[in-house]
């Protein structure tokens, strides 16, 4: 997964930054475009993050759940690009392995709770020493 931002919000912009760190790239070379206004571009996708009812996204979420939400829209529009005889660049696991499907998903979610867990203590390390 490779996914580009570009809002105009700063905190927002940051904040995804620091949650998609290891899936960032460029627009040119992305997946998929996060955003905090609407565009209607057809290569890469655009998601639209606010709070109303037409948010691809909805706010508030946390990293967890972004990283899932994301996961799951790109696996969504793989199996329709299969579908349709069109090849993407995102891997998805076939229908006809649900359990290969459910524990690849499982370690996924392992992955990203490490991952926000690792960042909670570095956190918290920086402020110790900056104290």
């Amino acid at each position: 997964m490779k996914v580009a931002i570009q809002c105009r919000s700063p905190l927002l912009q940051k904040s995804l930054e620091i949650f998609l760190q290891p899936y960032l790239s460029s627009v040119k070379q992305c997946d998929v475009v996060l955003r905090d206004y609407k565009v209607h571009d057809e290569k890469p996708r655009s998601l639209y993050i606010a709070s109303g009812d037409d948010a691809d996204i909805k706010k508030p979420f946390s990293q967890t759940e972004l990283t899932l939400m994301l996961q799951k829209i790109l696996k969504e529009e793989d199996s329709q690009c299969h579908e349709s005889g069109e090849h993407n660049t995102i891997e998805v696991v076939p229908a006809a392995v649900p359990q290969q499907r459910s524990f690849e998903a499982l370690e996924m979610r392992i992955q990203t709770l490490t991952r926000e867990y690792q960042d909670n203590i570095m956190k918290a390390v920086r402020t110790f020493y900056e104290s």
